[in-house]
C-alpha cells in the first residue's frame, strides 16, 4: 500500500495523535496541515484568521493540502478542510480518507483539557459546547460523505490503530 492517508474530523477528534501513531506503525511520514501552515507563514492560525480572515485561511489551507500530499504519508487535516468541495474531491481522488468520529461530549472534554487556542481558534465566539454542537451539525454530513473509513475516536489509540489497519488491509 503506497497511498496517502488523510485523517479528517473536528478539532479534538485526535487527528494529530492518531496520525503520529499510525505513521509510525506504517512507517509513513506524518504531516499536520495546521502545523505546516503555521511554520510556512510564521504565524499562528488564530492570528492569521484575526489579521486576514477565515476566507484567506481556507484558501491557504486548500493550497497546503495539495502541497503536502504525497504517497506513503499520513496527513492530519484541519477540522474545516472538508468545507471546500475541491478539498473533498482532491482527497478522495488521491488517497484514503479516515474520519475520526467523536461525540460532542468527547470533543468538549478533550478541548477543555487542551484548548490550544493559538491552533484552535474559536469559530463563532460561542461557548465551547454550543460551538462544537454547531460545528458537528454543519460538518458531520461532509465528513460522512467523503470518508472511506469511519472510526470511533472515543476508542483508545491502540484500538483506533487496530481498526484502521484492519480496514486498510481489506
Amino acid at each position: 500500500m503506497d497511498s496517502t492517508i488523510y485523517l479528517i474530523g473536528p478539532r479534538g477528534a485526535g487527528k494529530t495523535t492518531v496520525g503520529k501513531a499510525l505513521s509510525l506503525t506504517l512507517n509513513y511520514r506524518f504531516i499536520d496541515t495546521d502545523d505546516w501552515i503555521t511554520q510556512k507563514y510564521q504565524q499562528t492560525i488564530s492570528l492569521m484568521v484575526q489579521d486576514k480572515g477565515w476566507d484567506f485561511f481556507r484558501q491557504i489551507e486548500s493550497e497546503a493540502l495539495i502541497q503536502v500530499s504525497q504517497p506513503n504519508q499520513v496527513i492530519s487535516t484541519g477540522g474545516g478542510m472538508i468545507l471546500a468541495e475541491k478539498n473533498r474531491a482532491y482527497m478522495k481522488s488521491s488517497g484514503v480518507i479516515i474520519y475520526l468520529q467523536a461525540s460532542l461530549e468527547t470533543l468538549v472534554e478533550r478541548l477543555s483539557q487542551d484548548p490550544n487556542e493559538a491552533q484552535r481558534p474559536s469559530l463563532t465566539g460561542k461557548t465551547l459546547v454550543s460551538e462544537m454542537n454547531d460545528v458537528l451539525a454543519k460538518r458531520e454530513p461532509l465528513y460522512l460523505q467523503c470518508a472511506d473509513i469511519i472510526v470511533d475516536a472515543g476508542l483508545s489509540i491502540n484500538e483506533i490503530i487496530e481498526v484502521i489497519l484492519a480496514k486498510l488491509m481489506k
